[in-house]
């Protein structure tokens, strides 16, 4: 333990143990998931970010090591750690220079935002020396006026690799195509099982796979067709899930870029027919399930069927703006006929 807090110490770091924790030292390596939560100080004691309130809810901080991320302080520190450890670490501005930018991003994460609003297009080193916003006013004075910073950080579990699902950020060109059929089989037993939300959280996993190494590709080249190809019936089965959820603009608009490409998809046709009736589109609904009976006749009973649904919707809907009509215009009606001349 001396010899660890030393070689910290030459490297400009200083830990203090709070709480010690169980087990043995892992070894750390690369590939191991860190799963921790972390307060980051000022040295006069300011909180700038806590991970158990950070967007109002508890996420602990998740780290693959050997990925080189941004704040590489945070993997330093680390490995000096046992799992259930606690303790804090001052460092150096050398170490926690980068700190504004990885908090940006943490914090529009948690809010739900683009983790790249408000970030230029260069490099980190760049990013140091410009002064634009932040758009956070503590993490602008910190871009400005570098400093030491304090991270109190409790260690909560240590997954060695292959024991865990890489995220896709994570993952490798050859990882990401290996994982794509087994997400996918995953997706379609949650989807056999009702679980659709979980199902269609699965297929765009997979979806984000290859779209990422098709941004690689040149539209139109041999590997990336061969991707658009894995990618469409994973999109259908997505549409099919948001279909389900009522999610139907999102369904229409997935199916038109589909379309766009291949415009003879059958499957594509069909489920955009279905969300164009659910929004009550009865032209765009009629004109696709036209085209699905001139592509695939076998598919007279199921479409005949939509169509007496569709009907069966506009009509209600006639009803529905009929009565409202009357209720509008009929009590205006009665006001006029009772006001002075």
């Amino acid at each position: 333990m001396e010899e660890v807090a030393s070689q910290l110490n030459e490297e400009g770091i200083q830990k203090k143990l709070t709480s010690p924790g169980r087990g043995e030292l892992s070894t750390f390596p690369d590939g191991t998931k860190v799963v921790f939560h972390y307060r980051t100080s000022l040295c006069d004691g300011t909180v700038l970010d806590d991970s158990r309130t950070m967007g109002g809810q508890s996420k602990p901080m998740e780290l693959i090591l050997g990925k080189k991320f941004k704040l590489a302080v945070w993997e330093r520190v680390v490995i000096t750690m046992r799992k259930g450890e606690v303790a804090d670490f001052t460092c150096s501005t050398q170490h926690t220079a980068l700190y504004h930018l990885v908090s940006q991003s943490l914090r529009n994460i948690s809010a739900g935002k683009d983790p790249l609003e408000g970030q230029r297009h260069c490099c980190g080193i760049a990013q140091i020396h410009s002064h634009h916003s932040l758009g956070y006013q503590d993490l602008d004075a910190l871009q400005a006026s570098p400093q030491p910073l304090v991270f109190t950080i409790e260690l909560l579990e240590v997954l060695p690799p292959g024991s865990f699902m890489l995220d896709v950020w994570a993952m490798s060109d050859k990882e990401k195509l290996d994982a794509v059929p087994q997400i996918h089989e995953e997706g379609n037993s949650l989807f056999k099982e009702g679980r659709i939300k979980e199902a269609s959280e699965k297929y765009y996993n997979s979806i984000a796979c290859l779209k990422n190494l098709q941004m690689k590709e040149q539209p139109g080249e041999e590997v990336w067709i061969k991707l658009d190809m894995m990618i469409t019936p994973l999109l259908l089965n997505y549409c099919q899930c948001q279909l389900v959820q009522g999610q139907y603009y999102e369904v229409i608009e997935h199916c038109t870029s589909l379309l766009a490409k291949y415009e003879d998809n059958v499957k594509a046709l069909y489920k955009r027919g279905k969300a164009h009736s659910a929004v009550w589109n009865e032209v765009e609904a009629r004109a696709d399930f036209a085209k699905v009976l001139e592509l695939d006749p076998t598919l007279g009973p199921s479409v005949a069927k939509e169509l007496r649904a569709l009907e069966g919707k506009m009509r209600a809907k006639g009803r529905e703006e009929k009565d409202r009509y009357k209720d509008l215009f009929g009590g205006n009606t009665q006001t006029a006929s009772t006001s002075p001349a």
